[in-house]
């Protein structure tokens, strides 16, 4: 039955929106629900969509947006660093299965083309469905997550030379459909200059484009850019024959060290979650039941032979790289299915004529369901196997730190926000800085700062900048109703952040107090005090005792600031309570003055270092009769 796109969009979307909250609450996780919705309102169930290839295309192009998103977190430095992993673990995941899967192939009575093919098909795994259940489950940093994703790794590029191949094991050359007219030298100089195009781009074009859309203060606009982006290298790929999965995450790698990451990564991520949700509503639309029905034991069998051999392969290559106990169970359960490229491999391999259409409609059928097979056994697995694996997680330092791993996140990096950096760099304590003027943050990696480009009033922003990890979050902005927006946001979303914020004055300080900072500084408190300090020793002070007499109005005018935040009337009790404190303050300080001189010496001496054993018993008495009495003077304010 023909229906609309507004009603196959509607159909699509209400089935994500009733599944997956079900199919979480059940503890099935958000992938199977997906694949459940697709299974229940496609063509064999309720027949409201149809199994359309069109639609599965659409969806694979969340899959892509997916790859660019992980090519963002791993700079190259990082992924040269992962090549020993990813070549190593992948490739002999890649080979094993392919030899196995031809030698049971051949014992099957299948010709020796059509098993090399299944075993190039099936020893592909999900990219979107592992790396989605192992983020779930907040597994992708452990051994056994950092191992998944460089075999998924190995195996999105080895999906380039495997659409090379399949066509030359058609059955006859006739029926390979090959342009002649393009010499291989030219198709060869066309990759090439696509991919240096990517990498040359990334390094130098790209930047002064996103700094001109962001100097436009135009959210719309940098989402239209990134995903201009996007599109525009995944079109290019595919026109020189590559997968444009591969080439959108080369030019992820190649922006990760951009000013402009976190600002792409929150940009791009709503989009990749519902194309990917879209993706396993159609792999589950396109589950053929009608030929389940009919070879409902052989197609049974061929789903858990798949599942078995790729564990068996999958064990023998987690103990060869020294994964042991719940490591190895879910890096082994998490790859044993095959994966979305298997279905653009099979369906070439069936225009190419290396499969018939028998074949090629089977193997959709046991790839799909070998799909939903792994949420199932991770589920199984989920007990106590997860718990003791994030137990030994916790036990076990990171080696690879990345920008989500700093314990400080910086919103605004100005005058005020500089200071606070640079006492931070200079005790080797890792900053994640967010600044919102592109300009300001082209003028500040001329001096070598690292900052990104983003307005952290956005939660997505800031949990792309790392703040589920990180401890502190600096609010230095110079903007106070940005200030307060960035607070809020950070309260509710964030509430297990230490936040420190920067207010303008009194007034921007009482309302952030009553947002829930934790620690506010007014910018003008200390550098006017500091300049008090100087005009009382250029007076005839004395330098100790002008610093006392600073530290002490700060120490009361907070204490202050802390006292008018419980008062409903803030305008009129402020001047009363000011007026009665100016009184009280001024004879605190009389009081403080009448140290004997000899006493202030040797305490400034202490202060700055000198012999502490220098102190007279005059100096103890006086400091410590004064003490007592600022004490009691601060308990009862209004006496």
């Amino acid at each position: 039955m023909e229906h609309s796109l507004w009603f196959d969009a509607f159909i699509y979307l209400a089935a994500a929106v009733l599944s997956v909250p079900i199919a979480t609450r059940l503890g099935l996780g958000s992938v199977l629900g997906y694949l459940i919705a697709g299974a229940i309102i496609g063509p064999y169930v309720l027949g409201f969509v149809g199994g359309s290839p069109d639609v599965m295309h659409f969806a694979e192009f969340g899959v892509v947006i997916m790859l660019f998103l992980i090519g963002l977190e791993l700079k190259p430095s990082r992924l040269w660093r992962l090549k020993k992993s990813i070549f190593f673990t992948g490739g002999l995941q890649v080979v094993l299965t392919c030899l196995v899967i031809w030698s049971i192939g051949l014992a099957a009575g299948l010709s020796g083309r059509m098993s090399i093919a299944l075993g190039l098909i099936l020893s592909v795994s999900s990219t979107a469905l592992v790396l989605q259940s192992l983020q779930e489950k907040g597994l992708l940093k452990t051994p056994a997550g950092r191992h998944s994703f460089s075999v998924l790794l190995f195996q999105d590029i080895a999906v380039i030379p495997m659409l090379a191949v399949i066509p030359f094991l058609a059955v006859s050359s006739a029926m390979v459909h090959v342009d002649s007219s393009i010499p291989a030298w030219l198709r060869v100089s066309e990759i090439a200059a696509v991919i240096g195009g990517i990498i040359f781009g990334g390094h130098y074009l790209l930047r002064p484009v996103f700094r001109m859309v962001a100097q436009s203060n135009m959210r719309e606009l940098f989402v239209a850019a990134a995903l201009a982006l996007v599109v525009g290298i995944a079109q290019a790929m595919d026109m020189v024959g590559l997968s444009p999965a591969l080439g959108t995450f080369l030019a992820g790698v190649v922006l990760a060290d951009s000013e402009y990451r976190h600002e792409l990564e929150a940009d791009v991520e709503p989009f990749k979650g519902l194309l990917l949700g879209l993706f396993f509503i159609s792999v589950g639309a396109n589950i053929n039941f009608n030929l389940l029905a009919h070879h409902v034991g052989i197609i049974s069998l061929l789903v858990v032979s798949l599942v078995v051999i790729k564990l068996v392969v999958l064990i023998f290559i987690g103990l060869l790289s020294k994964l042991r106990g719940e490591n190895l169970a879910i890096f082994s359960l998490a790859l044993s299915q095959s994966g979305e490229f298997g279905f653009v491999l099979v369906s070439f391999a069936g225009s190419s004529y290396v499969l018939s259409k028998s074949v090629v409609d089977m193997t959709t059928l046991v790839i799909a369901l070998s799909m939903a097979t792994t949420p199932l056994l991770m589920m199984a697995a989920q007990g106590w196997l997860f718990s003791r694996l994030h137990k030994n997680r916790a036990a076990t330092p990171e080696s690879d730190v990345t920008d989500e791993g700093n314990p400080v996140i910086i919103a605004g990096f100005g005058r005020f926000g500089q200071i606070v950096g640079r006492m931070l760099h200079s005790n080797h304590i890792g900053t994640t800085i967010l600044e919102h003027d592109a300009n300001h943050i082209k003028t500040l990696g001329r001096f070598g700062f690292k900052v990104f480009y983003g307005n952290a009033a956005r939660a997505d922003l800031l949990s792309a900048a790392g703040a589920e990890n990180a401890k502190l979050l600096i609010v230095a902005v110079d903007n106070p109703e940005r200030t307060l927006e960035i607070v809020r946001m950070a309260r509710q979303n964030f509430p297990h952040l230490i936040i420190l914020a920067r207010a303008v004055d009194r007034p921007h300080a009482l309302e952030l107090m009553r947002s829930g900072v934790d620690y506010v500084h007014r910018e003008t408190l200390g550098s006017g005090v500091a300049m008090g300090v100087d005009a009382l020793a250029e007076l005839g002070w004395r330098a100790n005792q002008a610093y006392r007499i600073g530290e002490f109005f700060k120490s009361y005018d907070n204490k202050l600031l802390r006292e008018q935040l419980l008062k409903e009337d803030y305008d009129g009790e402020f001047l009363r309570q000011s007026l009665r404190s100016q009184a009280m303050l001024d004879k605190l300080l009389n009081d403080d003055s009448q140290v004997p001189s000899e006493a202030y010496e040797q305490a400034w001496e202490s202060y700055v270092g000198e012999d502490k054993n220098s102190q007279t018993p005059q100096m103890h008495q006086a400091h410590k009769r004064n003490k007592k009495q600022r004490q009691e003077r601060m308990n009862n304010p209004l006496d």
